[in-house]
């Protein structure tokens, strides 16, 4: 008490000196405040005015000590610009190496201040840029290069950036963590791209540059003159592993499924002049890779292994059939679908085939429908398979338009961006504008086989950008015709994806012309697809669309937010979505909102669930609704435990369609999680089964439950819903696919869209030849947690069996008691044996090993992919070290030679 009393008392009496008019006194009491602040602040506060005067005077020797006095104190007063300011007065006297609250709280708003003004390109106070720099160089010095990344990332100082990534040891970490945080933090798009550049020029700088982690930043780039300069250097030195990284690199550019992106790469790489004797074996490898950035390897090998690996139970479809009413036509409807769905890629069509008599008295669209699924089903194949297998369904079914439409919008779902398809259904769909006004009756025919040759076109000419085919489906959408004109607009969207065309302003004017609701609609979607992954770019259009007075615009513009944002985790998006989820006056707006918020975060897949979790329990059926479709499509394929709580109340309830999305959603998010590793899928997946047959279950529910148990079980059990690639690239084809399936509200043909989004589970090795060599690689895990799931048994009727009377024990004891009187001799060992049950003892069954050797190539899942291991003596080593997907084998005993 005493110390305490003489400190107050030496700091009254410093404080004090203050109001002395003798210069000197002041500089002593200027100097020993200093040791008080701290403990004393409210009382110094109080001469902050003498203080501040003392500043100013440009005359007195202790400036610098009165301002870092000022900074303290204003800084303990909560006042942080005041302190900052002071701060920077105060020159060496604010040491940024000291760690301290107050050091730290001042650096942290210097660096907001700093953040600011660099983004507004604003003059820059030297002081504050000193005090920024010497934090940097620090962080440096002492090792700190992550804070170091992060800070001279968020201060756009790519110089600091180059400085801490080139210091640092461990250079491959250290720029991959680089690399994550300017994908998953870094805004806007512009300057995520500088720093992506400048990520690039590290990599180029070293003895060997690494051209796969190059190629992966010149992808987020959308750089393919790059691209195509490297795999040209690679392949033209003659070097076999180069090739072997050449390969790799075009394959990991297809797995992203950016179409117009990998037909760049593949048009711009020139034929090399070479020597004679250098000819052949480089242009039998350019051939190779061409053939390769066309899509036809990936394509071929997924079919192949979809086919070979196909695990589908026709059973589940047979119990649907037998408990569905099929008088109802969206149940009917529904298996067709879920049919499609689950033996999508896997080309087996036994249901149609066995079910042909039921098909064949199908009408109207359920025989759109049933052909259309034919495309899904042989999704890879060459076109004249497809026409070989759906001619004796249209021979058999009522010839007519439907066929015919479903046949065409089924070679788009087949064969997605090919040219030829695309010059097919280019020919088609002008051939059939051309026809002469016919009857009534048959111009309708005709509007329905324009219809599925629009979509088919879509997909076929998918983000061409093909002036052509745009300006034919713009015809079809401006006649009026409410249905045709939807489909043309949406496939002016899918044509244009992504390339922010000056043609969207063109069908918006449109759209505030016409009255069809389907075209308005079609149009706004059409628009959002265009502005597909430009962020910032986007905000003028999505402005103009968000405030429209039209709710199918305003719609629009919600998917224009999902789109243009996809994967960012951008604050500012969510936010708005958010303010639309609960405002806006419209249902379809309201639910569209929540609905983008999966697309928005699916990078971020946890998130999800906590974002929505409140919405998911609001008194508006349309935004319940939408928070399951959320989470299925951000969480679809990762079993999240947070998601599968989150969805399992809204299977259950009250509203029907609320039930539908929920189990939709649940089936996209068990997608390929086995009943080993959460016990909720056996639940779920009997669920499903007993709202199937439960004839007293509402259609729209019921029709979910259908649809639910195809997407699990989806391509044979052999495939999962991707939006990233393993490169951390958006697979804008899986995106785009989910988006147009997410229209089934209105229009159910378009569930067929969500077998764009399918990527098959796999682990696919191949060498120098493009074979399939004998590879071996560990899974470290029990082989159970990963099993397909068991396949459904057949109901046996047996006549009764007649079992043995059950005897208790005290009627045992009660006989072994009487035989003793009679026999005294008997023992009680004899006694106690007469009391045993004859049973045969169960065999105990062998401990399930740890491990599993798997063979290439081999079905690997998402879940599974962090316990794959590769053989230290295997003869083949991957090129990347990948658990999943196409990867390149080098042969080690090849180079031994």
């Amino acid at each position: 008490m005493a110390a305490a009393a003489t400190l107050v008392s030496s700091a009254g009496g410093i404080l004090a000196m203050l109001n002395e008019s003798d210069p000197a006194l002041k500089l002593h009491a200027l100097s020993n405040l200093n040791a008080f602040v701290d403990r004393f602040w409210p009382e110094i506060s109080y001469s902050v005015p003498i203080i501040q005067s003392l500043y100013e005077d440009e005359k007195f020797e202790q400036r610098q000590l009165a301002a870092f006095l000022l900074s303290k104190v204003f800084y303990y007063l909560g006042k942080l610009n005041d302190s900052l300011s002071y701060a920077l007065g105060a020159g060496p006297l604010f040491d940024v190496s000291q760690d301290s609250d107050f050091v730290r709280t001042v650096l942290a708003k210097a660096i907001d201040e700093y953040v600011s003004l660099r983004t507004k390109a604003a003059v820059i106070d030297s002081r504050l840029e000193a005090i920024v720099e010497g934090m940097l160089d620090k962080c440096i010095a002492d090792g700190k290069y992550k804070q170091a990344i992060g800070v001279a990332i968020e201060c756009r100082r790519l110089d600091k950036l180059e400085d801490a990534v080139l210091c640092c040891a461990n250079f491959e970490s250290i720029i991959k963590y680089c690399t994550d945080i300017s994908h998953s933090f870094v805004n806007p798009r512009e300057y995520r791209h500088e720093v992506l550049r400048v990520i690039v020029k590290i990599y180029q700088q070293l003895p060997s540059p690494d051209y796969l982690s190059i190629c992966h930043c010149l992808m987020f780039l959308d750089d393919s003159e790059g691209i195509t300069k490297i795999l040209e250097k690679l392949l033209q030195s003659g070097d076999v592993d180069d090739a072997l990284l050449a390969f790799q690199i075009a394959f990991d550019i297809v797995e992203n499924e950016n179409q117009a992106f990998h037909l760049k790469v593949l048009n711009q790489l020139s034929t090399p002049m070479l020597q004679p004797e250098q000819s052949g074996n480089i242009r039998r490898v350019y051939a190779k890779i061409r053939q390769i950035l066309s899509g036809e390897i990936s394509m071929h090998l997924s079919m192949h292994f979809l086919s070979a690996r196909n695990k589908s139970d026709l059973l589940i479809i047979k119990k649907m059939q037998q408990s569905v009413d099929m008088r109802c036509y969206s149940c009917h409807s529904a298996i067709i679908y879920s049919n499609a769905i689950m033996h999508a890629g896997t080309t087996v069509y036994t249901f149609l085939t066995e079910n042909m008599d039921l098909l064949s008295r199908a009408r109207g669209w359920a025989q759109f429908n049933a052909t259309a699924g034919l495309g899904v089903i042989l999704r890879g194949h060459q076109q004249k398979k497809l026409d070989s297998v759906m001619a004796p369904y249209i021979k058999l079914s009522v010839p007519g338009p439907f066929s015919k439409g479903g046949t065409l919008f089924g070679l788009g779902l087949m064969q997605l961006n090919r040219e030829y398809i695309k010059k097919i259904l280019h020919e088609t769909l002008r051939n059939t504008a051309s026809e002469k006004k016919l009857h009534f009756f048959f111009s309708k025919w005709l509007q329905v086989i324009k219809y599925g040759a629009c979509l088919g076109l879509g997909l076929a000419a998918l983000g061409t950008a093909d002036n052509d085919v745009f300006e034919d489906m713009k015809n079809l959408s401006y006649g009026g015709v409410a249905v045709l004109g939807g489909a043309a607009a949406i496939s002016m969207g899918l044509v244009m994806v992504g390339t922010a065309t000056e043609k969207a302003k063109e069908m918006l004017a449109y759209a505030h012309e016409i009255q069809h609701e389907d075209i308005i609609r079609g149009l706004a979607f059409g628009v959002a697809l265009t502005v597909y992954g430009r962020e910032e770019e986007a905000d003028s259009l999505i402005e103009q669309m968000t405030r429209d007075q039209d709710l199918c615009l305003r719609y629009g513009g919600i998917y224009a937010i999902a789109l243009a944002y996809r994967g960012t985790s951008n604050s500012r998006a969510i936010r708005k979505l958010l303010h639309f989820a609960v405002s806006d006056v419209s249902d379809d707006v309201r639910r569209t909102a929540v609905i983008a918020l999966g697309f928005v975060l699916y990078s971020d897949a946890q998130q999800t669930p906590r974002m929505v979790s409140l919405l998911s329990k609001s008194y508006d059926p349309h935004v319940r609704y939408g928070a399951a479709l959320a989470v299925g499509i951000s969480c679809a394929g990762s079993g999240l435990s947070e998601a599968i709580s989150l969805l399992e109340p809204l299977t259950s309830d009250a509203v029907d369609f609320v039930r539908q999305g929920a189990l939709i959603a649940m089936a996209m998010v068990m997608l390929q999680i086995s009943e080993a590793s959460d016990s909720r899928v056996g639940a779920f997946r009997r669920k499903l089964e007993k709202i199937i047959g439960d004839k007293h279950e509402e259609t729209m529910s019921m029709m979910g439950a259908v649809i639910a148990s195809g997407i699990i079980d989806a391509g044979g059990r052999n495939v999962t819903i991707k939006l990233m690639s393993k490169t951390k690239c958006d697979r804008m084809t899986a995106v785009i696919g989910l988006a147009v399936f997410s229209q089934y509200w209105f229009w159910h043909p378009f569930l067929y869209f969500m077998s764009l989004a399918f990527s098959t589970t796999a682990f696919i090795g191949l060498n120098y030849n493009m074979k399939l060599p004998k590879f071996e690689f560990l899974s470290h895990a029990t082989p159970s947690l990963f099993e397909y799931p068991k396949p459904t048994s057949v109901p046996i009727t047996t006549p009764p069996i007649q079992l043995p009377t059950a005897i208790l024990s005290t009627s045992l004891r009660a006989r072994a008691r009487a035989r003793a009187r009679v026999n005294p001799g008997n023992n009680e060992s004899e006694m106690a044996d007469s009391m045993q049950v004859d049973s045969s003892a169960e065999k105990k069954s062998d401990p399930e090993p740890s491990f599993e050797i798997l063979d290439n190539p081999a079905r690997v899942v998402p879940t599974q992919e962090k316990y794959i291991k590769f053989l230290e003596d295997s003869r083949y080593v991957p090129v990347k070290s990948a658990a999943s997907g196409i990867v390149i084998l080098k042969d080690l005993r090849k180079e031994e030679t």
